[in-house]
């Protein structure tokens, strides 16, 4: 069944995933602060696309995690979106190509009820003392690169698409305040000094965390799946359906007529504008967008991106 479920690549709208990615070849995914920090910017403009709310990540050298809420079943192209346009910003600040993550990234659905989400928090927000990346003599909030110095953050300092209140509830920590963030903080520590090896193995090797109602309610769903095309396609037409809704919403805003874009011609500076808006505030494919649009190949488009946002770029 793991099998299957992988196979399917399960998508449910309002699920929990653990989300984990790591380099090819093990090789590091960041090698600087800079590309950290825009790690953490990709995200939050996959958040903005998407929906997403993110209750838990953790930046790694070589690998990430992320726990992650999906109000629409969008993870496949979330994740296809956030890995490819990381990839191609990384690949183009160090004058690099080819892959820079290993294969497909590995997806554990978790339940919500139960204590499960506290569990692969922790499992995530603990990743850098495994890794001896904090002393044991240093607070693990010293490790920037993670959500959990944000957890003991006042909620101004904080990202939108970070949720907190539901990790802050299995605490039983009914406030966010800041003696809330001190009872978070010690049992967090408390947790680092206690774990062990076996605590967390469901999370490395399962398809689920949950429990026994949860994998029925999930195995009942998935029989209503046909299979991994059948269930992409329809990933597919959402996506599709949302970037529809935008470019018919473009065109009312701008007193155009589906026949302008035909009779407009490819480069026109006002469709390449919109095609600019379209691919950051969707996950629209070019291919897509070109056709859509009526702006020529894929290629023609990509190039004409390009060149439009670095002219912007000098203007500025």
């Amino acid at each position: 069944m793991q099998a299957v479920a992988r196979k399917l690549r399960i998508q449910f709208p309002g699920a929990i995933y653990h989300v984990m990615s790591r380099g090819d070849h093990r090789q590091n995914i960041v090698r600087d602060d800079q590309d950290r920090n825009r790690f953490i910017e990709t995200l939050a403009q996959a958040c903005a696309k998407t929906g997403w709310q993110v209750h838990a990540f953790c930046l790694m050298p070589n690998h990430f995690h992320i726990v992650v809420e999906t109000p629409q079943p969008n993870l496949v192209t979330g994740m296809t979106w956030l890995l490819g346009t990381y990839t191609t910003r990384f690949n183009r600040r160090h004058r690099d190509i080819g892959h820079l993550f290993s294969g497909r990234y590995k997806s554990l659905l978790v339940g919500g009820e139960g204590g499960y989400l506290r569990t692969v928090c922790e499992y995530v927000h603990l990743n850098p003392a495994r890794a001896s990346l904090v002393p044991p003599d240093r607070p693990l909030s010293g490790y920037l690169w993670s959500s959990y110095p944000f957890y003991l953050m006042p909620s101004s300092r904080r990202p939108e698409w970070l949720r907190v209140d539901r990790l802050l509830g299995e605490y039983r920590i009914a406030k966010d305040s800041p003696t809330g963030r001190r009872v978070l903080e010690e049992a967090i520590e408390s947790r680092r000094n206690a774990e062990t090896d076996a605590d967390f193995a469901p999370i490395q090797k399962g398809w689920f965390l949950g429990d026994d109602n949860f994998r029925r309610e999930l195995l009942e769903q998935m029989e209503g799946q046909t299979g991994p095309h059948h269930y992409g396609q329809s990933v597919r037409e959402t996506a599709e359906a949302k970037s529809e809704r935008w470019v018919v919403k473009e065109l009312i805003a701008r007193g155009w007529k589906e026949a302008d874009l035909a009779q407009r011609r490819k480069g026109d500076p006002e469709k390449a504008a919109m095609a600019i808006a379209l691919r950051r505030e969707t996950t629209a494919t070019l291919a897509w967008i070109a056709d859509r649009l009526r702006m020529g190949t894929r290629e023609h488009l990509s190039h004409l991106i390009y060149w439009s946002q670095r002219n912007s770029q000098t203007q500025t």
